[in-house]
């Protein structure tokens, strides 16, 4: 067997595994371990008095061992939790062959190894609930060395602590941290109770294009990729949102899907390139009813996972219970940069964008510097949930115009401790003034802005034929459940978040120097 590039302990495991094998011991087998119980069910139920549990079949990661003469003791660690099983060598070894169990248990089996276990549980003179094992199957040998978490004299070490490592090798994560495991059942929670909320008022799930020809439904840079066969650039979808208002106009009257997105950006704490939106779209609806909605679905979601209305979120205790604030773009700039904006013109934003030390670019317009002032100087204050409403037209080239005031649009956010998780519209359903919007997307773009819109005809067709009414809102879910799980980061709530690839030893990537 090839040693090269091992540790010491890896050359052990890989020389245990060979002595194994020459046992007659096959470290891999075919056939199934029929599982009947679990360590949290058998904590939960075992009753000394009732001598239950009499025939446990149990599976799972050897995690600790202590081996004391004939006997010995491990905990087993699965998906639920661990338990302590006993093993005695007379019962596990025939009797002419007590140096099995001395070869195969105190030599050859290690901690990470997977086995089966046939016993009955009971409690020992301690007071610990155990398996007596009658039976040890080895299922799965491991020829790596787990990261134990140890203590001495108060103080942890060898624990897996590592964001870089968690991040990257996410299953050695779940198998040392398992409290990382309720941020993930917590997630399929949350999604959980959004479909029931939405199939209960009768919405329909659809899946849409990843693969499409033009970028549309958000302002972002797309990944661009090449189809052989067809010959032609294609997009990673950066949002659904055309595509199922396309549905809408075909008659549906509520649709919704989690899509896969993706976009060609930064990454930071709250970003990554892949990530998770659910967006829905209510016919004869306008942003005023989706608030509503909005609010009852964040309710709903906060029962479900949590328990309660009220989530911690870092030192911020968060109440989604209704009603949330509802305040003007405009009002919050004027709240909390003391600048009142309305009606300015491009020059003039960026003169107080220079004043308010707001960083810009020569390509952004007038929504893009209006939507920096915002960012900057008045999302950090956005604790409790909030509605930030009454968008400007040039920040919103899908949604329909304010009843009220030509110059802005029936859109809102909705913001977080600090961040926004939900972005809705009244759409716009207008061909004719879709069209234009789309043009002064080109314009933005041939100024530079790589994340203006591509016009997309066939949409535009598609509202010729007539949409109703509409309103539609998406949420990012992996942002949603960091605040549900109060995870600090977006990597935390992602199996496996997007890394830099690792570097072979010795080798030096020019990005590196």
């Amino acid at each position: 067997m090839e040693q090269t590039g091992l540790s010491e302990q890896e050359i052990i495991r890989r020389e245990s595994l060979n002595d194994i094998e020459k046992l007659g011991i096959p470290a891999y087998p075919a056939e199934a371990f029929d599982v009947n119980v679990t360590a949290a069910k058998l904590h939960r139920e075992y009753d000394k008095e009732k001598g239950n549990f009499a025939d446990v079949r149990i599976a799972g990661r050897i995690m600790s061992r202590r081996i004391m003469g004939a006997a010995s003791f491990f905990e087993l660690q699965d998906e639920t939790g661990r338990v302590q099983v006993y093993v005695k060598r007379d019962e596990i070894c025939p009797d002419d062959d007590k140096t099995l169990y001395n070869t195969l248990f105190k030599k050859l089996l290690d901690i990470g190894d997977i086995v089966g276990i046939s016993g009955y549980a009971f409690i020992t003179q301690t007071g610990a609930l155990s398996i007596h094992a009658k039976d040890l199957k080895l299922l799965s040998k491991s020829l790596r060395v787990l990261p134990i978490v140890k203590e001495k004299e108060g103080e942890v070490f060898d624990a897996f602590s590592d964001p870089e490592q968690r991040y990257r090798m996410r299953y050695v994560d779940l198998i040392v941290n398992p409290q990382v495991r309720d941020v993930f059942v917590k997630r399929t929670k949350l999604i959980n109770a959004m479909r029931d909320f939405f199939n209960a008022q009768g919405y329909l799930e659809v899946d849409t294009p990843v693969l499409q020809t033009i970028p549309g439904g958000a302002t972002a840079r797309p990944f661009i990729t090449h189809h052989n066969a067809l010959d032609i650039p294609l997009y990673l979808r950066i949002a659904n949102e055309l595509y199922l208002k396309r549905l809408i106009v075909g008659g549906f009257t509520g649709v919704y899907e989690f899509s896969r997105n993706f976009r060609n950006e930064g990454m930071d704490r709250t970003h990554n390139p892949e990530f998770t939106c659910m967006e829905i779209y209510v016919a004869y609806k306008d942003y005023l009813w989706m608030m509503d909605f909005t609010e009852n679905l964040l309710e709903h979601i906060a029962l479900t996972v949590n328990g309660s209305s009220k989530v911690s979120i870092g030192e911020h205790d968060i109440e989604f219970q209704k009603p949330y604030r509802r305040l003007p773009m405009l009002e919050a700039i004027k709240e909390y940069a003391g600048v009142d904006i309305a009606g300015m013109n491009e020059d003039e934003l960026r003169g107080v964008c220079k004043q308010l030390h707001v960083e810009v670019t020569p390509s952004m317009g007038k929504g893009k510097l209006i939507d920096a002032i915002f960012g900057e100087k008045c999302e950090q204050h956005l604790i409790q949930p909030t509605f930030i409403i009454d968008y400007p037209i040039e920040l919103s080239p899908l949604t329909k115009r304010h009843r009220s005031n030509p110059d802005l649009t029936e859109r809102f956010e909705l913001f977080v401790n600090g961040k926004e998780i939900c972005n809705a519209y009244s759409e716009l359903n207008d061909p004719i003034d879709q069209l234009e919007r789309f043009k002064e997307q080109t314009k933005l773009k041939e100024r530079g802005d790589d994340e203006a819109m591509f016009i997309d005809m066939d949409f535009v067709r598609a509202l010729e034929y007539g949409m109703p009414p509409t309103s539609g809102m998406g949420i990012g879910i992996d942002r949603l459940v960091m605040m549900m799980t109060n995870s600090p980061s977006i990597q935390d709530v992602l199996f496996f978040p997007q890394m830099r690839p690792e570097k072979p030893a010795g080798v030096t990537r020019a990005s590196d120097e």
